[in-house]
């Protein structure tokens, strides 16, 4: 017989383990929690790349360090790292924080399981089944499926996936060769991942066929159905489109009721990628700009955005019965999916992914919703919608700064114009330096420390700033702050 006492390691202290952990826990909260959400601190600490990795000590040696060193390094990573919770992040479509959400983060990875079997997910199966029934109900369906992906674009690849299933099953087995050459269509302000995916899945980049969209960026049904005619002339076959509510950029919302109808009349499966703009369904103020998603066959939909659910916790919905998700995905793994264990087993959903292992997000979300309440995140979305709306009206009010459109969403999309350029719009190579502004502040902002905010070209447009009103602890004088600050920063341009 083993003998029974623990192997001499560093494993083999629990005592250790729980004070390393208390002192983990108490980094978090000062330097995370903190630090990390007070104004009067930095975004960032910005280091160029080399000086970095020296900082850091990156290299993984032979031999292991102390618990003190262990600390050490937590601090620097915390120290170095952007602090998305601040509340001058304004850089991507999440940022801020919930605390009942990261409470539910901090249980979820400390109990280590997979999403896969009841056997040994049996909460979580249980809670990801009712979090994607109330987001189904949202979205207006009594019944259907769904599951948690690892990000949108992971949901919308699944989407086109079952859209091919459904049409051609005989393309599990036999791949391309059981298809035609087949088209999906998205507009131009569509994300990128569904062109991924389209070459991701085998379709190729050409296969997705973009639709024109108006000056706010919403897809025109009537060139749908245009492109729809083109393809068929061509001997392609339709099978998907792709809506999109709460575009990347200008946070635009398609027209779903009128490209439902056009769906309806070709056959076509209708996904809506709602992953930015979904939570806009929690308030009864706003959710009409979603009006027609639920003659939808599918939506992704991402809480770790508008919600602050933490990432990631993105949820693909099913309007299908007929366990559609299982059928396309499914191989029955006998190691895995016995079909003779002692409990129901289509309580084992991990069939119905193409991942194996796949991590909990439905805890964080469960858990906020539990504490927030419905009504709590309604006004949370309503809360930002103000506060964008706010900021339009502020910037309005400022020499420098000029919209690029009146935003229907809390996407608010600018260009400041400094002082050099002010009254000469009518210059030849004014867009020219227009466009050169809003790099050189980023820069400025970033080493900094003081705010982040994105910025992009769009079409014809040149580089002009994307600020995204999404974090719940941001108040009226964080968007005077953000004006200020570019006013600060580029005075002198």
């Amino acid at each position: 017989m083993a003998d029974s006492k623990p192997l001499c390691s560093r494993d083999g202290d629990p005592m250790a383990a729980e004070a390393l952990l208390r002192d983990v826990f108490g980094i978090i909260v000062d330097e995370v929690i903190r630090k990390g959400t007070s104004a009067s601190e930095k975004v960032c600490e910005w280091k160029e790349p080399e000086e970095l990795k020296q900082l850091l000590d990156l290299e993984l040696r032979n031999q292991g360090e102390a618990s003190e060193q262990i600390l050490a390094r937590c601090r620097a990573v915390v120290r170095y790292s952007v602090k998305t919770c601040h509340p001058r992040f304004f850089n991507q479509l999440f940022s801020g924080w919930d605390p009942h959400a990261l409470a539910g983060r901090i249980v979820t990875e400390s109990l280590n399981t997979s999403q896969y079997t009841y056997e040994i997910a049996p909460v979580f199966v249980l809670m990801e089944e009712e979090v994607l029934k109330k987001l189904r109900a949202l979205v207006g369906w009594s019944s259907g499926d769904g599951v948690f992906c690892p990000g949108g674009s992971i949901s919308n690849m699944y989407a086109v996936n079952l859209a091919r299933y459904q049409r051609y099953p005989d393309c599990k087995q036999r791949g391309l060769r059981a298809l035609p050459p087949l088209a999906l269509f998205t507009s131009k302000e569509c994300h990128y991942s569904i062109k991924k995916g389209a070459a991701f899945l085998g379709l190729g980049t050409d296969s997705v066929r973009v639709v024109k969209t108006d000056e706010r960026g919403k897809m025109i049904p009537e060139d749908l159905e245009r492109q729809i005619g083109v393809a068929e002339a061509e001997g392609a076959v339709p099978f998907l489109v792709s809506a999109t509510s709460g575009t990347t950029v200008l946070g635009a919302f398609d027209p779903l009721e009128a490209i439902a109808d056009v769906c309806q009349r070709h056959g076509l499966w209708l996904h809506v990628d709602a992953a930015w703009g979904g939570s806009v369904l929690l308030s009864q103020t706003h959710r009409h700009l979603l009006d027609g998603i639920q003659r939808a066959d599918s939506v992704a939909w991402n809480p770790h955005k508008l919600l602050t659910a933490g990432l990631q916790c993105s949820a693909l919905l099913l309007r299908d019965t007929s366990n559609l998700l299982r059928r396309c995905h499914e191989s029955q793994a006998s190691y895995l999916f016995q079909q003779d264990k002692f409990y129901d087993v289509a309580l084992d959903t991990g069939d119905k992914v193409v991942q194996c292992g796949r991590r909990v997000d439905c805890l964080k979300l469960w858990l906020m919703w539990k504490a927030q309440g419905g009504q709590g995140l309604e006004r949370r979305v309503d809360q930002a919608f103000a506060l964008a709306w706010y900021l339009v009206e502020e910037l309005k009010k400022r020499e420098g700064f000029e919209l690029v459109m009146e935003p229907e969403f809390v996407n608010v999309c600018f260009w400041f114009v400094p002082p050099s350029l002010r009254g000469r719009q009518k210059c030849p190579d004014y867009s020219e330096r227009l466009a050169k502004v809003a790099p050189v502040l980023k820069e400025r902002m970033v080493k900094a420390g003081s705010m982040m905010i994105g910025y992009q070209p769009h079409g014809t447009r040149g580089n002009f700033f994307r600020m995204v009103v999404a974090n719940p602890a941001l108040t009226r004088a964080d968007m005077d702050f953000l004006l200020n600050e570019l006013e600060r920063l580029g005075q002198d341009l």
